[in-house]
């Protein structure tokens, strides 16, 4: 079957180890189904997987992709939930120390189909297009996580999200601007500051600019170029985010700021299948819609992935079969 693959691993040149080819059709262990994929949307996971993070140099090939939307073995419009858990684990999958993505154990959705385990696989809303759904199941998971479970914003709260132009970001500027609370966004380029007021953000700021008012909560997925500011933004008491450190790991912790000032740091990775499942219910019947940089046809994943690496998108990336 065609399949988007790490052929090997280059921590430099990371478009050095693509191949886009053919493979064989996933193994189907017991408990398992395979999912036909009609699209499915680039992550930094892609491309950390491509430097030899998190994929080890005896798991290639390594068919990429964690996201897809496509149909089940009987014609069913589905989701794929990426987080693969250890059957005998219950409760909150990401909480799973045995818990791998697709795409690091298991061959992922750069392909013409993928397997995954049965409990997996979540229904699609008839609302969304396949392209808008593939959007779902990392990045917008991701933040929908950050936003919900893991922030305890109310609304009418301030939120500043940094970094504004990825799929995290914009997801978060987007439902947090849904949910009732105030947003601010923060970026280097002007253009993306001016996206980020067109999707839902209230007020955008330069990196590292002084805000209006301290913020309740800090969505953080930059890392050390924006660990400070995110510090210093809060208000006493208040919550920062973190789920990615894209620039790097972070500078001084500034942890006499955050013990005086009773500040919280909470960690969030992915999310579970309820909250998938009720991601695209929200997106349904709020008729909110993921923000797409372009679609492409998986054959051109080599264009999208360099899109990521030189941080040019703004929104995802979709490939189609």
């Amino acid at each position: 079957m065609f399949a988007v693959y790490a052929g090997t691993i280059n921590p430099d040149d990371p478009l050095a180890g693509l191949v886009v080819g053919e493979c064989p059709e996933p193994e189907v262990p017991d408990g398992w189904t395979t999912v036909t994929v009609k699209a499915a949307s680039i992550n930094h996971h892609d491309v950390w997987s491509l430097r030899g993070v998190g994929l080890k140099a005896e798991s290639l090939p390594m068919i990429l992709g964690c996201d897809a939307a496509g149909y089940d073995e009987d014609g069913n419009e589905v989701l794929v939930h990426s987080v693969i858990s250890d059957p005998s684990w219950r409760g909150d999958e990401t909480l799973d120390p045995k818990r791998s993505l697709l795409s690091e154990r298991h061959p992922g959705t750069f392909a013409d189909k993928v397997a995954v385990p049965r409990r997996n696989v979540v229904p699609k809303p008839a609302g969304l297009s396949f392209e808008e759904a593939a959007c779902l199941p990392t990045a917008w998971l991701t933040a929908y996580r950050m936003l919900f479970t893991q922030s305890d914003l109310k609304q009418g709260d301030t939120v500043l999200v940094q970094g504004a132009g990825g799929g995290v970001a914009t997801a978060l500027i987007s439902l947090a601007r849904a949910a009732g609370f105030r947003v601010y966004a923060t970026s280097r380029d002007e253009d993306k500051r001016a996206k980020a007021l067109e999707i839902g953000a209230h007020e955008v700021f330069e990196s590292g600019a002084r805000l209006p008012t301290k913020v309740d909560a800090v969505m953080e997925t930059v890392g050390a170029a924006t660990w400070s500011h995110s510090v210093r933004s809060m208000r006493p008491g208040g919550t920062i985010v973190i789920s990615g450190a894209t620039s790097g790991e972070a500078p001084p912790a500034e942890l006499t700021r955050i013990f005086f000032q009773q500040m919280r740091v909470h960690g969030s990775t992915m999310g579970t299948r309820d909250e998938l499942h009720r991601l695209a219910q929200f997106l349904d019947v709020t008729g909110l819609r993921p923000l797409i940089d372009s679609v492409i046809p998986m054959e051109q994943a080599a264009d999208g992935l360099a899109k990521v690496i030189d941080g040019s998108l703004f929104g995802k990336i979709v490939l189609t079969r």
